[in-house]
């Protein structure tokens, strides 16, 4: 495989160390381009894996031709997008317009109902993608898409848990906790891409139910605490909009499917007093001096970035996928993850724990693809393909999984919690 990386930030950055430390496990890539706006940054990551294979390139990922030219010029025959998801219309297209594979790790965007925000879709993420499945199909050729670590991993997750764990499921809940701190430090520290933070958090979270399809909340809705492994302990987590929600139902059969994370209280404060601002607009643009800049775009130039923090960041982050059913007919409950420590990750790869367990469960797709383990025409999820070459390959690139057998009797009390809301609710009306 001739791969293409778009975007030399930290997943972009992560994904080339990853493939590199990899060694003889990384030799399914033959070329690595790593590209960016920037081009300096480019070749500050190409210099870092001190190996010929990884070759830096400028491109403008807003503009067609300067993709395709770097596609033409090295022969690539895949496209990694590790840029934010307001480029990925563009590099999907033109993927699909050279005749090259496609992978991204966030779906392209969403937008609210018009009049119902809180409780209706309108467009989802990801609908710009598979609308175009049957393009792709014609084309012979295959785009794979929320491909990160959630979405990503946790979609392989909940795959290998319908393969090997239940006879039937009800639900499939994604849960992402941390213990990170940066001691000594008061500001404000995103852990993660500014922009896509500010998008996820504030955009109406996305439920699906089988008997009532895919509806949205209210931001920060249903808290609970859920109790993290990996010595992170209990995190008060809510929900917020993600891929996963979009992606699982199409294909495992479940009665219902959430996303929630960990926002800290006073982070949650401060991204509701940007939207009442109107700060966290990346629609509107403000004219200063002679150029054009939207409120968002602003404040990821004037926040600390999460690669000048990520050295002073201490803890760990957990990601995973949490599935409640029935195994020979007893009830079950089994959290799948996978746990990162920054420290150990600022060492191996020079990028937070955040963006490098990002990163690698792009690059165990990619190596699948390259070897024809994975290969389905179209697009789709990573639930939509045989998730047992991908787990067994989490230790191998230094990210090992663990399951937690969990107290069903948490699952079913939450279960009554939300029918005795529902049954308020309708008693109310």
């Amino acid at each position: 495989m001739n791969l293409l990386i778009i975007g030399a930030g930290g997943v972009g950055t992560s994904a080339a160390m990853i493939i590199n430390r990899a060694g003889i496990e990384g030799e399914w890539a033959k070329k690595v381009v790593i590209s960016d706006y920037n081009l300096a940054r480019a070749e500050e990551v190409a210099k870092l894996c001190d190996d010929p294979r990884f070759i830096p390139e400028k491109i403008n990922a807003k503009d067609k031709s300067s993709i395709k030219d770097v596609i033409e010029k090295h022969g690539i025959t895949y496209v990694m997008n590790a840029v934010e998801p307001d480029f990925n219309e563009n590099i999907f297209d033109t993927c699909l317009e050279t005749g090259v594979g496609y992978l991204d790790c966030a779906m392209t965007l969403s937008k609210r109902h018009p009049e119902k925000p809180y409780e209706l879709t309108y467009i989802k993420l990801g609908d710009y993608q598979f609308e175009k499945h049957e393009e792709w199909v014609k084309a012979g050729n295959m785009a794979i898409v929320g491909s990160g670590v959630e979405p990503g991993m946790a979609d392989v997750f909940a795959k290998y848990a319908a393969k090997h764990l239940f006879d039937t499921i009800d639900e499939v809940n994604v849960r992402d906790g941390d213990n990170y701190q940066i001691p000594g430090y008061d500001g404000v520290a995103f852990g993660f891409s500014v922009w896509t933070t500010i998008e996820e958090c504030l955009n109406p979270p996305v439920i699906w139910e089988k008997e009532k399809g895919w509806f949205t909340t209210e931001s920060f809705s249903e808290p609970e605490i859920f109790n993290f492994p990996g010595g992170i302990g209990d995190v008060e987590v809510i929900n917020v909009e993600h891929e996963e929600v979009l992606l699982v139902p199409r294909v495992i059969d479940c009665n219902r499917v959430t996303f929630k994370y960990g926002v800290p209280r006073e982070m949650r404060a401060l991204l509701k007093d940007l939207e009442a601002c109107g700060m966290d607009s990346a629609t509107r643009m403000i004219k200063v001096g002679d150029t054009e800049i939207s409120p968002r775009d602003y404040l990821v130039k004037v926040v600390p970035s999460p690669i000048e923090l990520a050295p002073k960041m201490i803890g760990r982050g957990c990601a995973g996928t949490w599935v409640t059913g029935t195994k020979d007919g007893k009830r079950r409950s089994v959290y799948l993850y996978q746990v990162a420590d920054n420290q150990e990750c600022l060492k191996k790869y020079t990028t937070n724990s955040v963006v490098a367990q990002t990163a690698v469960g792009p690059v165990i797709m990619l190596e699948l693809v390259a070897k024809g383990i994975w290969d389905l025409k179209g697009v789709h999820g990573p639930e939509s393909f045989d998730p047992d070459p991908f787990v067994e390959r989490l230790a191998k690139y230094e990210f090992p999984a663990g399951i937690r057998e969990m107290d069903s009797a948490y699952a079913d009390a939450l279960n009554e919690k939300r029918l005795l809301d529902a049954l308020k609710e309708n008693t109310s009306k």
